[in-house]
């Protein structure tokens, strides 16, 4: 096994104690919390930071542990910043765990390199925008689907055991908005940005490929969105149905092309 298999494999692992350790009944952060998130951060951390320190990778692999990565740095200070952040980690972790393990069995895919040691000023900015604006979503959409579970819960007139490790419906929705917030900003920045790349690579400064149509719809989604709970007040499973339906898209345009283009056709 080779050194890069040896960190995707060891990233991984990192994440696997504070998934399991999430799972168990708390009542605040404690030092154990805060510890198995350290580890689970430094993983995807460490391998991100060794892995883009000279080349730039532009594979499968490689943009989920980006993903990874940006997405345990929001969930880290987003749980130092807020009292009810922290909450969302039984649904986040687990989830991160499974683009972990998606991670570690596609990481011998073939990967190209981007153009040159490094992208240029543009692209820097493209790839930061892009990367913060799904991962801020990703959030938003764990919030929403917290959310979702409690209002499931309170309809059927039942109380789920894993729904009180979550956060409540009252501060699940204001995660939900600052979260969507956030995202959108930083989504219409990464679109620009990705428009100016274009621009200097080709002298065109729209290109409608699917990332490109996936992006907009998302962008689109989540404006009507925040536009509907400040005049409507749509809120509940109702809002959280459209958060999940914009982070599937945006899957779709961002992971999933990936995945078809270095995988599925190689």
């Amino acid at each position: 096994m080779d050194t890069t298999a040896l960190m995707t494999v060891a990233s991984f692992l990192a994440l696997v104690p504070a998934t399991i350790y999430v799972l168990r009944p708390r009542e605040a952060r404690d030092l154990g919390f805060w510890a198995v998130t350290c580890v689970a951060l430094a993983g995807p951390l460490g391998w991100s930071l060794v892995q883009f320190s000279g080349e730039w990778h532009a594979g499968f692999s490689s943009n989920l542990w980006l993903i990874i990565t940006s997405c345990m740095i929001l969930f880290a200070l987003l749980s130092a910043s807020t009292s009810h952040g922290w909450r969302l980690a039984p649904l986040l972790l687990p989830y991160l765990l499974l683009l972990g393990g998606l991670a570690v069995v596609w990481g011998q895919a073939p990967e190209h390199l981007m153009i040159g040691v490094a992208p240029d000023l543009w692209l820097r900015f493209h790839i930061f925008f892009s990367l913060g604006a799904y991962s801020l979503l990703t959030l938003a959409a764990v919030s929403g689907l917290a959310v979702f579970l409690h209002e499931r819960a309170l309809k059927r007139k039942t109380r789920p055991t894993f729904n009180s490790l979550l956060p409540s419906v009252m501060d699940g929705e204001v995660l939900e908005l600052r979260m969507l917030g956030a995202a959108e900003s930083v989504l219409g920045l990464g679109i620009l940005t990705g428009m100016a790349t274009l621009y200097v690579e080709t002298g065109h400064a729209m290109e409608f490929d699917h990332k490109t149509l996936f992006s907009l719809l998302t962008f689109g989604i989540v404006a009507g969105l925040l536009v509907m709970r400040t005049r409507t007040g749509v809120r509940g499973r109702q809002s959280a149905r459209y958060v999940l339906l914009a982070y599937l898209l945006l899957t779709l345009g961002f992971p999933g092309v990936k995945f078809v283009t270095d995988v599925l056709i190689g």
